[in-house]
């Protein structure tokens, strides 16, 4: 089952399920699998700032 996390500083969803290929993460790439360096493409937060979102 796909997670999503939200960006806590401006609400940005990372969805599991799509992925972000703009910065090379492919469709179906777990929280886990994304890069510690990857920042949130609209504000620039770190991704310790995102949380799971719950369903």
């Amino acid at each position: 089952m796909f997670k999503k996390y939200v960006c806590l500083l401006c609400g940005f969803v990372y969805e599991e399920e799509k992925g972000w290929p703009e910065d090379g993460i492919a469709p179906g790439t777990k929280w886990s699998d994304v890069p510690g360096n990857w920042v949130c493409p609209e504000c620039g937060a770190m991704k310790a700032d995102f949380q799971m979102m719950e369903t």
